[in-house]
């Protein structure tokens, strides 16, 4: 039974016997025999390599990374994740006589395919049953089997992901908090009221062809809205959301800590462990040592801004569609169209932006890749922090451009009536919500990521699903049905298993990033706007409940077998996701101060409402906000291109209001717009000040490794000393 104990399947065409790729095949495999290793073809619609490799290996790779009792360990000892690496690491760095390394011999189609087998074991059986299934949906995570099935590095992601969902709890309740107390304490707000009542406001026309003026009262609802998420509980929410990403970080350090110090990874080295299998894979290899060029930093640099500025010019060229998109729609015969020509427009204008994050995203990829083979990075690792690096940047810009253009500049660089800023001198730029900015920002977060998660767990796991099943169906020959008198012959019980595996999806190095990266995009979502949007963690929640068994199912039942790798830490993600903490910080400074209308509303309250002007103690101080932030412009000042009829419902109107602080006689702003803007400045400092030391507070406040770790450490090391002065002493007396 030992003898069918197979580390890796290579998997190859039928080519014709003299042909290149037939010796280039033979070659490989000669390589793999000089090194001890055995292997067994099988033959079916393609050809089967079972590769074992011998256990001297192993031996040397525990005697190399300081485990000196490797000589009496037998086969049955070694991890199977161990196994599996060390060989996975041998094929991929066994060079032939061409020097050809397996890499390039899938590349001309040597090989079609290298993969570990999933193997009928009982641990296999319990992660299937106790954790890759949908009844499983709010158990705990059975992590130390996942460790010993895929390896350090996928435990820890499903131990973060884990520990992420489980914080993201409180982040939801208290952003359901938010919205209940929007809904309920400042659903009959004073500001909402007073548009509800603005019978008689007309407001100036959205457009410059056909459109009417209107009634101010008419947006009472979206107010009503608007006031559901931007009131006095929305900024407690923000400074909440900040000291919840700082905690939870600094509990992850020490969830962390824990794991790696169970799993005795505090003292593994990853450059240590490569340098090993790089002299047991050849003895004679030589370390690559480190280089740095500037003149190649220099150039990835350029690069890597040319590509920030093509997503910024995206972002642009999404707001002209939804300028133009506004013109279009308000000129509609369609009632419809014409009526919500701003929500259509910004609605559409997200899944428009949905779908550029779809096709930018494999654009990223690409250039990404590209530019980290021109820094050519000395190790896999360094290669991965710089892929990751420059992926999250290009992501972020691609995800967020957009959102950043309507939380700060949508509405605050178009003009007024009689002076608006056109594109090419033609369409107006678009105008806030009349309800307010922060609505925008709702609707487009909204959007965005209702989409995001829904179509991209569908795809993820309907894709997988369908391409398991085509290649079932492709690659089953039917049965030789028997001639008369011939017995059956019996089957390589191997056959069936590399079948089995070769006809499940995929993998390769990257598999296990893509997984990383669409939860830190989440994250980002969910604490960088989560002021516009404080439903954003519970839908990050859900979404996440069902991605950790997602992922499972996939990797379980849809995937080939992962090479496990090591690992004692999350990487660099954990400097990606901190950065992502102080962005939130500055983001939600920005949407409460630039976005929101909190600051105006203060600022009327404590220096322009009757409150200040007389004592009235029954009165709310927001009395009268509405009309003071409306101006007033005179309808013979618009622009000669603009066709507007002068009556509404009968009424020769010579005046209208539009959201502003300008004079009514030259347009200029007024001094309150100055006072509101030395307020929002203030609050902004202040806020991200006063959120930034907490933050600094709790990361000082939580130790990132827990007492009893540095206590077990700090035992082994005293330990580890007193045995080596018992030893020596030994020695000496000897």
């Amino acid at each position: 039974q030992n003898e069918e104990k197979w580390d890796f399947v290579l998997v190859s065409d039928i080519h014709e016997m003299g042909s290149e790729k037939e010796i280039k095949r033979k070659k490989f495999l000669d390589e793999l025999s000089k090194k001890g290793f055995t292997i067994k073809k099988i033959e079916d619609t393609k050809l089967f390599y079972g590769v074992r490799a011998p256990q001297h290996i192993f031996w040397k790779y525990q005697r190399l990374l300081k485990n000196p009792n490797s000589r009496q360990q037998n086969d049955q000892d070694v991890p199977v994740t161990t196994r599996i690496r060390v060989v996975h690491f041998i094929l991929q760095n066994t060079v032939t006589s061409d020097l050809e390394k397996l890499h390039d011999l899938m590349k001309k189609k040597v090989f079609e395919a290298a993969f570990p087998l999933h193997k009928k074991e009982e641990i296999r059986e319990m992660l299937k049953k106790k954790w890759a299934r949908w009844r499983v949906l709010f158990k705990e995570q059975p992590i130390e089997q996942i460790r010993c099935y895929f390896g350090e590095k996928v435990a820890l992601y499903f131990a973060w992901l884990g520990w992420y969902t489980y914080l993201l709890i409180f982040a939801a309740l208290a952003g359901l908090a938010t919205v209940a107390a929007g809904a309920t304490v400042f659903s009959s707000s004073q500001v909402s009221k007073e548009i509800c009542d603005a019978n008689s406001t007309i407001m100036c026309p959205l457009c410059d062809q056909n459109c009417s003026f209107w009634v101010l009262s008419d947006t009472c609802t979206y107010a009503k809205v608007t006031h559901m998420i931007d009131n006095e509980a929305t900024v407690v929410f923000a400074m909440f959301m900040a000291i919840w990403a700082t905690v939870f970080l600094e509990l992850w350090k020490r969830e962390r800590a824990n794991v790696a110090t169970s799993w005795d990874l505090y003292g593994w080295d990853e450059e240590e462990e490569e340098l090993a299998l790089q002299l047991i894979n050849n003895p004679q290899h030589e370390p690559r040592l480190y280089q740095h060029s500037y003149f190649r930093s220099t150039i990835v640099l350029i690069l890597s801004l040319l590509m920030i500025m093509v997503l910024i010019g995206i972002a642009h060229a999404l707001v002209i569609y939804r300028a133009v998109a506004m013109a279009l729609f308000t000129q509609s015969q369609v009632n419809l169209l014409s009526q919500h020509a701003d929500t259509i427009a910004v609605m559409t204008g997200a899944v428009l932006h949905y779908i550029t994050i779809v096709i930018m995203t494999k654009v990223n990829w690409h250039v990404a890749l590209f530019l980290c083979n021109l820094e050519k990075p000395r190790t896999f690792s360094q290669r991965e922090n710089n892929f990751t690096v420059k992926i999250f940047l290009f992501q972020f810009f691609t995800n967020f451009s957009s959102l950043i253009y309507i939380a700060f500049f949508l509405g605050r660089i178009n003009g007024h009536p009689g002076h608006y800023v056109r594109i090419a001198g033609h369409w107006r730029l678009e105008e806030c919500h009349p309800s307010g900015c922060i609505t925008d920002l709702f609707i487009q977060m909204a959007v965005i990521m209702v989409l995001k998660q829904t179509i991209s767990n569908i795809m993820e796991y309907l894709i997988p699903l369908i391409s398991h099943q085509l290649r079932k169906k492709k690659k089953r020959p039917k049965k030789r049905s028997l001639m008369l008198g011939e017995e059956e012959v019996a089957e390589d019980p191997c056959k069936r298993q590399w079948l089995n595996n070769y006809e499940l999806n995929e993998v390769n190095v990257f598999s296990l990033f893509n997984e990383y990266l669409e939860i830190v995009i989440q994250y980002s979502f969910t604490t960088i706007f989560v002021a516009a949007f404080p439903l954003a963690p519970l839908l990050a929640l859900i979404n996440n409940v069902i991605e950790i068994h997602l992922d499972a199912i996939k990797m379980m039942r849809l995937r080939r077998r992962m090479v496990p790798r090591k690992a004692k830490d999350i990487g660099i993600w954990l400097q990606v996701l901190e950065a992502i903490g102080i962005l939130a910080v500055i983001g939600n400074g920005l949407v409460i101060a630039i976005t929101s209308d909190f600051i105006p509303v203060q600022v009327y309250k404590y220096m322009y409402s009757p409150c200040t002007r007389e004592n009235h103690t029954s009165m709310d101080c927001s009395t009268g906000y509405i009309n003071n932030s409306l101006s007033i412009f005179h309808i013979k000042d618009f622009e000669p291109h603009t066709k507007v009829l002068p009556e509404f419902k009968g009424k020769q109107i010579k005046e209208c209001r539009y959201r502003d602080y300008r004079n009514a006689d030259d347009y200029t702003y007024t001094v309150q717009f100055w006072h509101i803007f030395a307020a929002r400045l203030a609050f902004l400092i202040l806020f991200e000040h006063v959120a930034l030391c907490v933050k600094l507070i709790a990361a000082w406040y939580i130790p990132d490794v827990p007492q009893k770790v540095k206590n077990k450490i700090l035992t082994a090391k005293h330990s580890n000393l007193r045995n080596e002065l018992s030893t020596a002493e030994y020695s000496t007396e000897v």
